[in-house]
């Protein structure tokens, strides 16, 4: 069990002017912030972030979607992280996510759910290395 995870404010939830709000539901819910900065990932990052999903049919529309916009990439820090921060976003489908969820209060479909989180603690210190050096981890 890891203390920190990753996570990404994604280009629906940025463009709808939720940054903020998920910022602070973040906060509520007794993540440390560790690192955050708003970026724009090229098509090339995105494919090489997602390459574990390279083979799914939802691949190039997801690699797309999160190539379109800005969105905020962020490490969390709390006891259990992986598994609090996926408990805090809800389902992957916002319609079977929890009342009360990120993903319940701000998603908009499927495909265009709002935040990502990692999936267990060793895909969490791939994903922050993908786009945090140590020095930006305070």
């Amino acid at each position: 069990m890891n203390k920190v995870t990753f996570a990404i404010i994604k280009p629906d939830a940025v463009k709808n002017n939720h940054t903020g709000k998920i910022y602070d539901h973040i906060l509520k819910s007794g993540f440390k912030v560790l690192s955050a900065k708003l970026i724009k990932m090229s098509k090339n990052q995105a494919q090489n972030f997602y390459l574990i999903h390279k083979d799914k049919p939802f691949y190039n529309e997801l690699t797309d979607f999160m190539s379109s916009g800005k969105c905020m990439v962020l490490t969390l820090e709390k006891n259990n992280a992986v598994n609090e921060w996926r408990e805090t976003i809800g389902s992957t489908n916002p319609n079977d996510a929890n009342e009360g969820t990120i993903r319940k209060l701000y998603a908009t479909s499927l495909g265009e759910n709002a935040v990502h989180g990692s999936d267990s603690d060793e895909n969490a210190k791939k994903e922050i290395a993908f786009f945090f050096s140590e020095s930006e981890l305070i």
